[in-house]
């Protein structure tokens, strides 16, 4: 079993989740293989009641060949965590923080299995997605669900962080990272905002678009780019299913453009999809189009989004604070909707019930 990464308190009193205040911090991610020997199985686990071909898995397995089989995921969440931990100390919160897969190790479940034997009655997760959507939201609240009826009665609760889309942290440490990159462009350079594609039908349900544009358009004009569009990587599925586009290889091959930067504000860590959709295809597909080509970080550990998630854990400690958040849409909800970020092809949900 996973221990917690930051330090441990002493065991929460034993009162009924919905009156126990918050004890403990769960970070809630996607996971992904950190050797080549986990490669296969991690994918196996990614895809798993879909039908995937073999040869497909194949395929994909090859891209992880090209880092050592290692995605960077895992080490990512790991920094982040060993950034928010002094972050929340220095403003007064003591909680523990636990560390928690969707598709690899440390599974979610035995995270909740460890905060169960810890004591832990009442966690706030923080899932490392910025934006509402079905695979960014509403599955890791379906994969909490199972994990908690696969420890048991005694499982904790888990409540969600907001969204920080458009939270002034994650947008100033994405800025930070446009302008270092437009730093290694031409003067009047395009910047190609990427997000994870998805299916047409899934954004139809939820406000995953809107959100990334809102993101795209602070970020844009805080940095004062003119010329920026938000495009999409990552597709999978078969060709028939209609995705969100343009893709971003797509996109740089019909630019005319002195230059084209690639931020990929749709992602909050440079995991693998990250660094080989954009690091090799969209950097080739920059080269043989011949353009000067710059990739901005992600959010990672930027100061200012490890703040920023301090932020959004204070808010929900002191019901009732204010909550930042720039642009147009006002802060993000805490609490989801019953019919929030379905995920568009008719497959029920526990939280249907």
């Amino acid at each position: 079993m996973p221990t917690p990464v930051s330090e441990r308190k002493a065991p929460a009193d034993r009162a009924a989740p919905s009156d126990a205040p918050f004890d403990a911090i769960l970070v809630v991610s996607f996971g992904g293989p950190e050797g080549p020997d986990d490669v296969m199985p991690f994918l196996e686990n990614v895809t798993r009641g879909r039908g995937v071909p073999r040869e497909r898995l194949i395929d994909v397995a090859h891209h992880y060949e090209l880092f050592g089989g290692v995605s960077p995921i895992n080490a990512q969440n790991r920094a982040l965590i060993a950034a928010l931990a002094p972050e929340l100390r220095a403003h007064g919160i003591e909680l523990p923080i636990y560390f928690g897969n969707r598709n690899w190790h440390p599974l979610i479940a035995d995270a909740m299995a460890e905060m169960r034997d810890d004591g832990v009655r009442n966690a706030l997760a923080f899932l490392t997605s910025a934006y509402s959507s079905y695979s960014g939201c509403r599955q890791y609240r379906e994969n909490l669900f199972d994990a908690q009826q696969a420890v048991g009665p005694d499982a904790p609760a888990v409540s969600r962080l907001r969204m920080l889309y458009n939270h002034p942290g994650f947008v100033q440490a994405n800025v930070d990272h446009v302008r270092e990159a437009l730093a290694q462009v031409p003067a009047g350079s395009h910047v190609a905002f990427t997000a994870h594609s998805i299916p047409a039908a899934m954004a139809r349900n939820c406000a995953y678009e809107a959100q990334l544009r809102e993101t795209a358009r602070l970020v844009a004009e805080t940095v004062g780019v003119e010329h920026w569009r938000v495009v999409y990587q990552s597709r999978s599925g078969p060709p028939q299913v209609p995705w969100l586009e343009p893709d971003v290889c797509d996109h740089i091959e019909q630019l005319r453009a002195p230059g084209v930067v690639v931020s990929p504000i749709g992602f909050v860590s440079d995991h693998l999809e990250v660094r080989y959709d954009l690091d090799v295809e969209a950097r080739d597909t920059a080269a043989r189009a011949g353009l000067p080509f710059a990739r901005a970080a992600s959010a990672g550990t930027h100061p200012a989004f490890v703040a920023a998630i301090r932020e959004a854990i204070a808010e929900r400690l002191a019901p009732g604070s204010p909550k930042r958040a720039l642009g147009r849409f006002g802060p993000s909800w805490d609490t989801c909707a019953p019919d929030c970020c379905r995920p568009g092809n008719g497959r029920p949900s526990p939280w249907d019930a």
